[in-house]
C-alpha cells in the first residue's frame, strides 16, 4: 500500500496535529516527505519527535523507512515497459481468457479507487455548460483524452480537445476563462509539458484541473481541484487502461443523462448534420 492510502486509510484516527501534518504531505505528494525531517517540521511548526511518531502510526520503522517508501513509489511512477518487463508475472492457462481476467480486476479496482461523491462531482463539473472543457493527454493517452472528447461533443457543446503540439497551447490558454475546465490524462512517465500546461491553465487562467492518473500520481496532482486516480498495472509489460477507459464511458453517460431532452436533441441535430456529409452511420 503506497503512502498516500496509508494516510487517507487512517484519517479519521488522527488528531488535529496529525490531520495538520497529513495535509501538508497530501498537498504536495510525494514531494513535501522527501524533504529532511527539520525542514518539514519547520514547515508545519511542530517537532522532528512529533513527525516520527506519525511515521511510525503510519506502519514505518522511521522516517527513513517513510522516504525510502516515497522514492519506491516514484520510481514505480518512471518504470518504461523495458523495466516493467524484468518483473512481468506471465498469463497462466489460456492468454486471452487470462488477460481479460486481469482487466477485469483493474475495473474492479478503479471501482474502489474512485469514490460516489467524487464521480458526481467530475460529472456535475463536466456537465455545467457555464464552463467550456479543455481535454488533453499525454503520449499513449492521448487516446484517453481524444475518446472522451468526441463523446462529449454530441452532448454538449464549448468542449475543445488540445493537440499535443506545444506550440498551439499558448492559442487554447488565451481561450480559457476563470473556472473552465482542464482535464489531463497523465500516467506514469509523466509529461513534464503537460504539468507545465496545467500550472499555467490553473495560475494564470484561473482554470480548473481534472486530473485523469495512476496510484503514483502525476505532479499535475499539486495544482488539480480533483484527481482520479486508477489502477494501472496488470504485470505485464505494459500499462493497462481498461479501467481508465471503463470510467471515461460511465462519465460520458452520466453526463448525457444529466439533461437527456437537451442531450437528444443535440444528438439528432448532429446526426442530421452527419448524414448531409454522407457519413456512413455504422457506429454510435
Amino acid at each position: 500500500m503506497d503512502v498516500k492510502s496509508r494516510i487517507e486509510g487512517m484519517s479519521a484516527a488522527f488528531t488535529a496535529t496529525e490531520r495538520r501534518l497529513s495535509a501538508t504531505l497530501l498537498m504536495d505528494y510525494p514531494f513535501a516527505g522527501l524533504q529532511p525531517i527539520q525542514e518539514l517540521a519547520d514547515k508545519t511548526k511542530m517537532s522532528a519527535p512529533t513527525i516520527s511518531r506519525f511515521v511510525s502510526k503510519l506502519g514505518f520503522s522511521g522516517y527513513q523507512d517513510f522516504q525510502r517508501q516515497l522514492i519506491g513509489e516514484l520510481k514505480d511512477g518512471q518504470r518504461s515497459p523495458v523495466d516493467l518487463q524484468k518483473t512481468s508475472v506471465p498469463v497462466e492457462g489460456a492468454y486471452l481468457a487470462g488477460f481479460l481476467e486481469r482487466a477485469e480486476q483493474i475495473v474492479q479496482g478503479t471501482a474502489q479507487s474512485v469514490t460516489d461523491v467524487q464521480f458526481d462531482m467530475v460529472c456535475s463539473l463536466l456537465s455545467d455548460q457555464k464552463r467550456s472543457i479543455y481535454v488533453i493527454g499525454g503520449r499513449m493517452s492521448d487516446t484517453l483524452a481524444t475518446y472522451l472528447s468526441r463523446h462529449l461533443r454530441q452532448v454538449r457543446g464549448k468542449i475543445f480537445h488540445v493537440p499535443p503540439d506545444p506550440e498551439v497551447w499558448p492559442e487554447y490558454l488565451l481561450r480559457m476563462r476563470p473556472r473552465d475546465i482542464l482535464l489531463v490524462a497523465d500516467f506514469r512517465r509523466y509529461q513534464q509539458s503537460l504539468a507545465t500546461l496545467a500550472t499555467n491553465a490553473q495560475r494564470n487562467r484561473n482554470v480548473q484541473i481534472i486530473l485523469l492518473t495512476d496510484q503514483w500520481m502525476s505532479p499535475i496532482a499539486a495544482n488539480a481541484t480533483e484527481v482520479l486516480a486508477v489502477p494501472i498495472d496488470n504485470g505485464t509489460l505494459w500499462d493497462c487502461y481498461t479501467g481508465a477507459m471503463a470510467l471515461l464511458e460511465a462519465i460520458v453517460t452520466r453526463v448525457a443523462e444529466t439533461n437527456w431532452d437537451q442531450t437528444k436533441a443535440r444528438i439528432e441535430a448532429w446526426d442530421a448534420n452527419r448524414i448531409k456529409f454522407g457519413v456512413d452511420d455504422e457506429e454510435i
